[in-house]
């Protein structure tokens, strides 16, 4: 298992992740979680043998980061994880004390362009627990799934104020037991008047918690959008790009919605074969001939490539295949 999601995380790196037409899409063919959805196993801890592999409990983030970009969009941490999902006291201990774990965990926003529709993704641990009975190798149970805004709200804001009020609930018995300690050796009359103090501070404090307690949030359903199809959509967007790309204004912009574009895939029809293949052009001349879109992927020719192989053998595109003559 271990040597299967190294090579999966070294296959990411190299290889564009375009044919996926949504994140979701990405998870499942990816591998991601388990076949059946469940979270899935990562080690994040090697033992001395193994001490120089990298951890495996930032794949998740990684293939979720970059296929983010290469959709045009960026990446960026929404709410940090308050391993709610992680009922063992210890092993939420030994996943904090992890940085492997921690960077790659949370809800992380893919902010992307007017006209593409951003996403959310959360990747929280389950669980943690010893690779094997004769190894140090130590693994974390990952769950990656996509939320709504409303949805990440309540999750990540109502762990936050659980934890909040169980180190809330430990201070006030730590106090309690020091201050029940002071008084023992004091007389009873003044005893008595701590006594009293005391039950007031306590339903104070207990006022203040209950105060702080969050209300359930009501947060408006988005707007819907325009009732178009995805042909018209994949349509709207390859226009866009072409009389951009071809009048040489807002250059990165017009890749961003040529790639978008042929995300989409091949719709119905000869108009939906030729505006998918012709956005896929769009994308392979972006990829080789426009600096500001290219410099952002470390392989921009051999990306180029895959898309015009696929073009000139899938549908015999004669563009294609002079293309490719050209980058050869």
């Amino acid at each position: 298992m271990s040597l299967a999601a190294c090579n999966s995380m070294q296959s990411a790196k190299k290889n564009i992740l375009h044919p996926f037409h949504s994140p979701q899409e990405l998870i499942v063919k990816r591998g991601i979680n388990q076949p059946d959805g469940k979270a899935k196993d990562y080690v994040y801890l090697w033992d001395q043998q193994q001490r120089h592999k990298t951890t495996q409990a930032m794949y998740p983030r990684s293939v979720m980061t970059q296929y983010c970009h290469e959709q045009g969009g960026k990446l960026s941490l929404l709410y940090k994880s308050k391993f709610g999902l992680v009922n063992d006291p210890a092993q939420r201990t030994r996943l904090a004390a992890n940085r492997g774990v921690v960077q790659g965990i949370g809800a992380y926003k893919c902010t992307m362009g007017d006209l593409a529709e951003s996403w959310i993704v959360s990747i929280e641990p389950v669980a943690e627990r010893q690779a094997e009975n004769n190894s140090k190798t130590r693994n974390v149970r990952l769950l990656t799934r996509l939320m709504k805004t409303a949805e990440a709200h309540n999750f990540y804001q109502a762990a936050a104020s659980t934890a909040k009020t169980a180190k809330k609930q430990v201070n006030v018995v730590k106090a309690t037991a020091t201050a029940k300690t002071s008084v023992a050796a004091k007389p009873t009359a003044e005893q008595k008047d701590h006594d009293r103090k005391e039950l007031e501070r306590k339903e104070l404090a207990k006022a203040e918690v209950e105060k702080k307690e969050p209300k359930p949030v009501t947060v408006a359903a988005p707007r819907a959008s325009v009732n178009e199809t995805p042909q018209q959509q994949q349509m709207k967007l390859y226009v866009t790009a072409r009389r951009d790309i071809n009048n040489g204004r807002n250059l990165n912009n017009a890749c961003n919605n040529a790639q978008r574009a042929y995300n989409y895939g091949k719709q119905q029809g000869t108009e939906g074969t030729r505006v998918y293949t012709e956005s896929g052009m769009l994308v392979a001349r972006c990829l080789t001939s426009i600096s500001t879109y290219s410099s952002r992927f470390p392989n921009a020719k051999g990306q180029a490539q895959r898309v015009l192989n696929g073009l000139a053998s899938q549908y015999n595109h004669a563009g294609a295949k002079n293309m490719l003559k050209q980058l050869n």
